[in-house]
């Protein structure tokens, strides 16, 4: 049977910010398909489609910071998107995270309440309150 709201997230288990994504889409009752980029790797075709989906440039998701994207020489204005796509293919930490795709959209879920606009139905943790994430921050509904 096919989920008629199926949500896949592009996820880093080592990251807070996709955790607590993760952690609202659950809370909202999905099941998302999680894929662990670092453990799966990414394809070309992949890659063009979640671009494409966003309407961003591999420059727009690619990671800086915990990544090898200064010593590969790719923060520099002049690199082009095939040399930043062929980098996230063979180090696929170079891609921000999370991205998160439903019938909704995609989008780089950074902050993780960015997830919400994703989702047809709220977490059950948003209480008049809010949600609170892992590290305490309450994200507000």
């Amino acid at each position: 049977m096919t989920d008629p709201f199926p949500v896949t997230i592009y996820h880093n288990p080592d990251c807070g910010t996709s955790r607590n994504a993760l952690a609202m889409i659950a809370a909202a009752g999905y099941a998302p398909t999680v894929v662990e980029y670092r453990k799966v790797g990414w394809t070309r075709a992949l890659l063009d489609t979640l671009f494409a989906a966003m309407g961003a440039r591999p420059r727009d998701l690619l990671r800086e910071r915990g990544t090898p994207a200064g010593e590969l020489g790719l923060l520099g204005e002049g690199v082009s998107d095939e040399t930043i796509v062929a980098a996230m293919l063979a180090h696929p930490i170079l891609v921000n995270r999370p991205i998160v795709a439903t019938p909704l959209g995609t989008k780089l879920c950074r902050p993780s309440e960015v997830v919400l606009s994703l989702l047809q139905r709220r977490p059950d943790g948003f209480t008049p309150d809010g949600f609170t994430k892992e590290d305490g921050e309450v994200v507000r509904p």
